[in-house]
């Protein structure tokens, strides 16, 4: 009898102005796999996991184009929440947000990084206090946001893809996801009806229960 396939670990990936406690509500829901989280840094030290054998990433926002700019060695699956290959606006994208939305928030972040922090949060939908700003983390990828551009690693991607998104996302509305993700297969993006920016948040089993089946599909002997 053949051994059981490895089972994946489920790589976290958080997006800008959270780190990797946002997950926690959707962890929660998937405790039955292996999981690892990254940490951008914004509030304390950097996290950078060292994964061995097969992985699922999982990006949320800024998390996603992260993980498309450079997936696990051994990556077996991509999933997109509220995620995105491209954030602002350029050509052949006119669906992103302006540029210049985000060098305003870059020039706030200098002078007051706890009230931009705090608008973009609530924006979000979350009204949780959060540590001490890192400003030269979160100005790094703020930048990020505005210039960084996945489009072409999108077309190239050899692992399958999954992307939630919410019908009433306020950062990522949904003409921008339906241009991103244009020249997927449809089966690839699933909607939550009325969902905002924190899907693994405010709909945790929702999305637990895609990635479920989705590993199903993408590791079947695991």
């Amino acid at each position: 009898m053949a051994a059981p396939a490895a089972r994946p670990t489920l790589l976290f990936v958080h997006g800008w102005a959270f780190d990797a406690s946002v997950w926690a509500p959707l962890r929660a829901e998937l405790r039955n796999w292996p999981q690892a989280v990254f940490d951008a840094g914004y509030f304390g030290p950097a996290q950078e996991p060292d994964l061995a054998g097969p992985a699922i990433a999982i990006g949320h926002s800024l998390g996603a184009l992260r993980l498309l700019r450079r997936l696990p060695q051994d990556c077996a699956g991509l999933v997109s929440i509220n995620g995105f290959p491209r954030f602002t606006a350029g050509p052949g994208f006119e669906d992103g947000v302006p540029a210049r939305m985000l060098d305003r928030m870059g020039k706030r972040l200098s002078a007051d990084p706890a009230a931009v922090l705090r608008d973009f949060r609530l924006r979000c939908g979350a009204a949780e206090p959060f540590g001490e700003p890192r400003i030269e983390a979160l100005g790094r990828d703020l930048r990020a946001l505005r210039d960084d551009d996945q489009r072409a690693a999108l077309a190239a991607l050899r692992v399958p893809l999954l992307v939630l998104a919410g019908g009433e996302d306020p950062i990522v509305p949904a003409p921008m996801t339906r241009a991103a993700f244009a020249d997927r297969p449809a089966g690839d993006l699933h909607w939550r009806e009325g969902g905002g920016h924190l899907l693994p948040v405010s709909d945790a089993p929702w999305c637990a229960g895609h990635i479920r089946a989705f590993i199903a599909r993408v590791a079947p002997g695991a």
